[in-house]
């Protein structure tokens, strides 16, 4: 019997997708950019205490593994061969810092995600040691100081875990985000991995210098972090090295971004003032300045947004980051219950068409962009007896379309011209009364990639365009025409503009909710008020509920 005639196709590339709650591995045609092949793994995540985020950085490493194999026999069943991979893309989380031990290849700690809060007391402390006239730390990084960033993190670790300070004594601690967990991993570990990371990733840091590209001395010391243990920094695109096991073998990493970069790559938002919003675990409204550093006046952060080669210039953005996006449909069926998928909000928001005046604030690990208020916490406001469980999966939805308007108007006061539409990617766009919303709101079109993982898209032309591999043209008379869907506003503006107002009416009865952490215990002194006013707010749903099915009065 003759064997299987193999399916004819360009070169391949691969991309990695490291976010918060999965692991994906993507096989892309550079050619035609056409998805060929996919896997992906759900992810735990640890709360050993209040407002504090960690996840296993083996687990995550683990299932990069399983996502590759089980995509590579995928590719087999189509009759596609694996040897056509050239060349792969990381994307992955920000932030979220690693440890782990150089001579072992173990941790020595849990990653602390992006999302973590423990770290409100050291932030409080550093700002004391910032001159009012001189904040050196935003001037050279973009960013506030904030639990947000990898250096608060790095901070708390060397300042709490013994294991750690005894490697850095003996010099054999290395620090790195995800990215550089993975790469170094991938490319050998304790065999000659590679420790390095992409400007992109090392912008969010807080120990980078965004203007020389550089780590900054003055910034290492202001933080008391040793630049030994920091990674060498590469640009976007180049090989860092070649996978050292498993099915891809030999194959070479040669991209590397930050997700929220790698899906303004994927949307192919390379002139300034293009932009485009992500909607995953958190929200991130990324514009693309160009070569010029803007400094907002608006609560924006300004970050690196690409440099796609060692010898071109870096591209820079204003970035508007939200912490909770889809983090609260999934607090919804994991803490509340009252969906079972992620899927059922859409079906229950389209039910009701409304919130029904209730609002909904999820501030789990307080406010970012543009109040940067650590002590606000979720609220549910405007309850009464009629609110139902639809229009609270209503006001979720509706509370994500809120958070991207308060940062499309601060980016249009930064910039001073107004965006005429927004280009939007993530798995949360599937939710067309998510987008519908939220073209609503805005008051302008939404654009929505028909391929919602462009985040793995622009890890993949990364790697492809890659000096010597040079499988993926990045000339704009060569890149794929992506095929989108529009979402048109629905509602008059001055209806989006009453519902706009009674949000941040309720954003501000967020604030306040939480003071200082003690830096003995580490437990906040208030943190009590949210779970009981959250127990609070679902017992009245669920007797709601209850009362409804019953028939009761």
């Amino acid at each position: 019997m003759a064997a299987p005639k193999q399916a004819v196709v360009g070169p391949l590339v691969g991309a990695v997708v490291q976010s918060t709650n999965s692991t994906h591995f993507l096989v892309f045609n550079s050619k035609t950019a056409e998805l060929l092949s996919h896997h992906q793994v759900e992810l735990t995540q640890e709360f050993p205490k209040e407002g504090w985020v960690e996840q296993d950085p083996k687990e995550i490493l683990q299932s990069v593994y399983e996502c590759i194999e089980k995509t590579c026999q995928k590719l087999q069943e189509l009759n596609i061969d694996k040897s056509n991979i050239k060349a792969i893309g990381v994307s992955n989380q920000r932030e979220t810092t690693v440890i782990w031990d150089k001579l072992t290849g173990e941790p020595l700690y849990n990653a602390v995600a992006w999302l973590d809060l423990r770290t409100q007391s050291t932030v409080e402390n550093l700002s004391k040691k910032i001159p009012g006239n001189n904040n050196f730390v935003k001037s050279k990084t973009g960013l506030p100081l904030s639990t947000y960033f990898s250096a608060v993190k790095l901070r708390w670790i060397l300042d709490n875990v013994r294991e750690v300070q005894k490697a850095v004594e003996e010099g054999r601690a290395l620090f790195g985000t995800i990215d550089s967990w993975l790469i170094w991993s991938l490319t050998g570990g304790v065999n000659g991995g590679v420790h390095c990371t992409d400007v992109t990733n090392a912008s969010r840091t807080m120990l980078f210098n965004i203007h020389s590209l550089q780590w900054d001395k003055e910034l290492c010391d202001f933080f008391e972090i040793p630049m030994d243990i920091l990674p060498s920094v590469w640009s976007s695109s180049e090989i860092y090295g070649q996978m050292k096991t498993g099915t891809l073998e030999g194959v070479p990493i040669s991209g590397c971004l930050g997700d929220q970069s790698a899906a303004l790559v994927g949307q192919m938002c390379f002139h300034e003032g293009q932009a485009k919003n992500t909607y995953g675990t958190g929200c991130f409204l990324l514009c693309n300045t160009g070569r010029k550093c803007v400094f907002s006046e608006h609560g924006l952060l300004t970050t690196v947004a690409y440099k796609l080669g060692k010898d071109k210039p870096a591209c820079y953005a204003l970035e508007g980051s939200v912490a909770i996006a889809g983090a609260v449909i999934r607090w919804l069926r994991d803490n509340l219950g009252i969906i079972k998928t992620s899927e059922e909000s859409e079906k229950l928001a389209k039910e009701v068409g409304t919130s029904y005046g209730c609002y909904f604030i999820p501030a789990f690990s307080g406010l970012y962009a543009p109040y940067w208020e650590p002590s606000a916490r979720g609220i549910i406001c405007g309850l009464t007896q009629f609110t139902n469980k639809s229009h609270i999966a209503f006001a979720a939805l509706e509370a994500i379309c809120f958070q991207t308007r308060e940062i499309l108007d601060a980016i249009n006061r930064d910039c001073g011209i107004p965006l005429s539409h927004l280009q939007v990617d993530g798995g949360m766009t599937n939710n067309k009364v998510l987008m519908q919303l939220q073209a609503d709101i805005l008051h302008i079109p939404v654009i929505k990639a028909s391929m919602p993982e462009t985040s793995a898209l622009g890890a993949a032309m990364a790697a492809g365009a890659a000096e010597g591999v040079n499988v993926w043209s990045l000339k704009p008379e060569d890149l794929s025409t992506v095929m989108m869907e529009r979402f048109e506003p629905q509602i008059k503006a001055t209806e989006s503009e009453i519902r706009y107002s009674t949000w941040k009416k309720a954003v501000m009865k967020s604030m306040g909710w939480v003071t200082a952490q003690s830096p003995e215990s580490n437990e906040p002194t208030m943190f009590y008020t949210l779970p009981l006013g959250f127990f609070i707010v679902s017992s009245i749903i669920m007797l709601i509920g209850a009362r409804y099915i019953s028939g009761i009065p």
